[in-house]
């Protein structure tokens, strides 16, 4: 059976590259997915497979059934876009100014319809069924997973694999971890409200830039001097603002960061030491603040039982030229709270553009996939869902 598949998937590659190429001509941003979400679902209608649309906002589920009962797999990719401008020069650059698919999420969409493709015309040799989770906004929290899973995306569902084209890896490469593989990813502003006034006058006010700056390195403290080094986290303040008057004392200061972790005491941690330094530097200089931190995607935490199997899938691939456990991503992902509600894992496809020494980092101006990936992608989680039954 999985000769079967294979030869079938390799057969549709062509019309894998063109549906990737045009999603890639044709982004569009979380939570506004309107016309890739039909794109999708006119792709599942013309072939007759059960549909739903809509589902938790712009998400879509198709759904194919095996001949013979047997378990549900489910399999994920999501399609939103970023806000990025395309810098590449290549045929199938965006169309859209400043949106583009700077992440690999086309090549995801293109890989599960291909691949829910060719399990449709074997179903009649398969048992089982098998759902296909088209997400929408995974860029943006509180991403789309959340509202497909209370929308009956998983009901009946009793594993889901899911993966990720990683531009950073060669071609050919499978990267697994057992636990947890992507980190919590939380966002956090801090307004400083202090005095302002004349630039010769220091005495007179309250300088907010200055209250702000030594934030910015008090705060750097939680992770070198409060956390226990065996434990990973991140505190990062992406941006800094109080624009100003050459001559003028800024009243007001706006931060902007992130905090990344595994581990959820960890994650509580930092957010009450960043109060009580916030607090404490303020009160030290009598300026006052507003905190807000927003939890974003809890850690992605891979399952003991589905990563080993999906190893040994990896292995049926003879595109598959390494098999390697991952690190641990600073990254986050949405797909975490499918793996809250049902077993299953999520790996990383290598997709490094050939001729690329590095290739450029997700979300970058000039991103780009070698497409050969999405069959190796298609081919490892085709393997995963037909072998849950059985079906070598």
């Amino acid at each position: 059976m999985l000769n079967k598949l294979f030869a079938a998937l390799e057969g549709s590659y062509e019309e894998m590259v063109a549906l990737r190429r045009y999603m890639h001509q044709h982004p569009e941003l979380s939570f506004k997915e309107y016309n890739t979400a039909k794109f999708i679902q006119s792709f599942y209608e013309k072939l007759q497979i059960e549909v739903r649309v809509n589902v938790g906002g712009n998400g879509v589920v198709a759904r194919v059934y095996g001949k013979k009962p047997g378990k549900t797999v489910a399999l994920r990719a999501d399609f939103d876009a970023l806000p990025i401008q395309d810098e590449k020069e290549v045929p199938y650059k965006s169309l859209v100014p400043g949106v583009m698919h700077a992440c690999g999420h086309d090549g995801h969409t293109a890989t599960l319809l291909v691949l829910a493709k060719t399990i449709n015309d074997l179903k009649e040799d398969l048992e089982g069924t098998y759902v296909f989770i088209h997400q929408h906004a995974e860029e943006y929290a509180p991403g789309g997973a959340i509202s497909m899973i209370e929308d009956g995306c998983l009901d009946g569902v009793d594993v889901i694999f899911g993966t990720h084209l990683w531009a950073s890896e060669p071609t050919g490469t499978i990267q697994y971890r057992t636990g947890p593989i992507m980190a919590a990813a939380d966002r956090f502003e801090i307004d400083i409200q202090g005095k302002g006034g004349h630039g010769a006058q220091p005495h007179k006010t309250v300088d907010a830039i200055v209250i702000a700056s030594q934030l910015v390195l008090n705060l750097q403290q939680i992770v070198s001097r409060r956390i226990n080094p065996i434990d990973s986290a991140v505190v990062t303040i992406g941006s800094f603002t109080a624009q100003n008057a050459f001559n003028v004392i800024a009243d007001k200061a706006h931060l902007i960061g992130t905090v990344r972790t595994f581990n959820d005491s960890v994650r509580q941690f930092i957010e009450d030491e960043m109060e009580r330094i916030i607090a404490g530097t303020c009160s030290m200089s009598g300026s006052s603040y507003e905190f807000r931190f927003d939890r974003g995607y809890p850690a992605v935490v891979n399952h003991e039982k589905e990563t080993a199997f999906l190893t040994s899938c990896a292995q049926k691939v003879a595109e598959v030229t390494t098999i390697e456990e991952s690190e641990p991503q600073m990254g986050g992902e949405d797909f975490a709270y499918y793996l809250q509600n049902v077993p299953g894992t999520f790996f990383f496809t290598g997709a490094k553009p050939v001729g690329s020494e590095t290739g450029y980092p997700h979300h970058h101006p000039k991103f780009d996939i070698d497409e050969k990936a999405m069959l190796i992608a298609a081919k490892t989680l085709g393997v995963a869902a037909l072998s849950i039954h059985g079906n070598d």
